[in-house]
């Protein structure tokens, strides 16, 4: 008798990321049971349509931690995710496509700040690898204040006069009297998977292959175009941010 291998983890975050990739994973022929959408469901691991394939509903932060420490073989993360933990067991070797937003800067857009006359500034945001990171280059240390959710109170209540976050059509920023002030990395879900697991198991690599080609044949349809020329992001535009903070000026959005 042959044993059966263990079935492969798939972890995929909860929201707006699932809704879309769900379409892309059903055309790779992987469909996960009705009830991974189900609101009302407290179950958090779910069967497929995929023979040896399971999916399980976690965080978005959490999906990175659960591939790179290979308690899920494969997983669907934001590229803003992965810059920020940089796990040295986490491949994402496919672009999705999906989940088009951009992790940016903002303020208050009565208080423009003058940062060229600052050495420091206080930040609030769940990013603060790529917040420091990103101030450090153009000379400037950020205090950051990690928040998990509404970083817009962050700046209108004065707990800090910057925030770092995802941005998408900026309505909530405009509803919350925040302005968009810099762009730091333009971000769209990718298709990870843990290193050890992508050598050992074949069962990976065919699977990489299959999504892959589904999200190469929606790009034909709907192709991306990639950075913008003026998007901070690009190393040969990264212009000093003081005074686009200062005059409230925005980064083309990637």
């Amino acid at each position: 008798m042959t044993d059966q291998p263990a079935p492969l983890t798939l972890a995929v975050p909860k929201g707006r990321i699932l809704a879309e990739a769900l379409p892309l994973l059903a055309k790779a022929g992987i469909v996960p049971d009705s009830a991974l959408t189900d609101e009302t469901s407290r179950a958090l691991r779910f069967a497929t349509s995929e023979p040896g394939l399971e999916v399980v509903r976690v965080r978005s932060f959490d999906a990175a931690t659960f591939v790179a420490f290979g308690a899920a073989a494969l997983g669907i993360v934001g590229n803003d995710v992965i810059a920020e933990f940089d796990y040295s067991e986490l491949y994402a070797p496919v672009d999705l496509g999906i989940g088009h937003c951009r992790l940016s800067v903002a303020g208050r857009a009565a208080a423009p700040l003058a940062l060229e006359r600052l050495s420091h500034v206080r930040v609030a945001t769940k990013y603060p690898r790529l917040t420091q990171a990103f101030f450090a280059r153009h000379g400037v240390q950020a205090e950051c204040i990690r928040l998990n959710g509404a970083m817009e109170l962050a700046a209108a209540l004065g707990l800090a006069p910057l925030i770092v976050d995802l941005v998408s059509t900026g309505r909530t920023l405009a509803e919350n009297g925040l302005q968009e002030r810099g762009v730091i990395l333009p971000v769209t879900s990718r298709l990870v998977v843990n290193r050890a697991a992508l050598k050992t198991d074949p069962r990976v690599a065919a699977l990489v292959a299959r999504i892959r080609a589904t999200a190469s044949a929606a790009d034909d349809v709907f192709p991306t175009t990639g950075c913008a020329s003026r998007c901070d992001c690009n190393p040969r535009n990264q212009r000093n941010i003081a005074g686009r903070l200062n005059k409230g000026a925005v980064s083309s959005a990637c």
